[in-house]
């Protein structure tokens, strides 16, 4: 169950924490899969520790915010053959309320949060409706629908990309094409280790284990937990699911 042969899937921010994961449960599951990656160096180290393990996998260096580039490279992947599966997974994070948000990271975050989304969806879908079909998941956040402190304009991307996410849904229904979204809560990637050693230096153990337990369950999540959600949701398995969000948090949102 759950597999991909013979499919190809595009991944953006395919290279590292849980896109990085992504890749590899995808390529394990029998798809090719391209990585699309802004930086050169993390998208060649993908490939080589993903190809290390017998898997298929290539790299591309694109800034999603930038649509010439993106179409670009989509259209070369999809000279190749059919474009089955896009994740749109890259995105960035950001610290701060409204008052607190300059204006130029406002404009940065939704030049890669949303509209590098709407770049990758205006490039991909085109060859989904010529090859009569296909999947595109978005990766959201709880940041969509709960009220998290410091989160503004980050929650705002994600909000938007909620709402991208059932519009395209709904607009492509007749083309065979799905799109549904995941929503996780906080997973322990690089990133978090990062933001534990720049603003708690020597309180990492310690801030760490007050980070893990406001998720009920008691931990953060793995990446690896959102890429098995994210090939099931992308497999023939789930070809009765579109336009729905799918929480992955721990029980963040309902019981907490």
């Amino acid at each position: 169950m759950f597999r991909l042969d013979n499919k190809t899937a595009l991944i953006t921010g395919g290279a590292s924490g849980i896109g990085l994961a992504i890749s590899r449960t995808f390529a394990r599951q029998g798809a090719h899969v391209h990585i699309l990656e802004l930086n050169a160096e993390s998208g060649q180290n993908a490939v080589a520790e993903l190809e290390s393990e017998g898997l298929s996998v290539t790299s591309h260096v694109v800034d999603v915010s930038v649509q010439n580039d993106v179409v670009a490279v989509i259209n070369k992947i999809a000279e190749s053959g059919k474009i089955d599966i896009l994740v749109n997974n890259a995105g960035i994070a950001h610290i701060g309320k409204a008052h607190t948000t300059s204006e130029q990271d406002f404009d940065r975050l939704l030049s890669v949060n949303v509209k590098g989304v709407y770049n990758c969806l205006y490039a991909t879908i085109p060859h989904m409706i010529n090859a009569g079909g296909g999947v595109i998941l978005n990766i959201a956040s709880i940041a969509a629908t709960v009220g998290l402190p410091d989160r503004f304009a980050y929650s705002a991307t994600k909000g938007a990309i909620y709402t991208m996410t059932l519009s395209v849904a709904q607009d492509y229904l007749e083309n065979n094409i799905r799109c549904n979204s995941i929503s996780p809560a906080r997973v322990h990637t690089p990133f978090v280790d990062g933001y534990l050693a720049r603003n708690y230096p020597g309180r990492e153990k310690e801030m760490f284990e007050v980070l893990s337990k406001t998720q009920p369950i008691g931990r953060m999540g793995k990446p690896e937990e959102i890429a098995a959600l994210a090939v099931y949701l992308c497999s023939e398995e789930a070809s009765f699911i579109t336009g729905a969000d799918y929480l992955i948090d721990g029980g963040f949102v309902r019981l907490k």
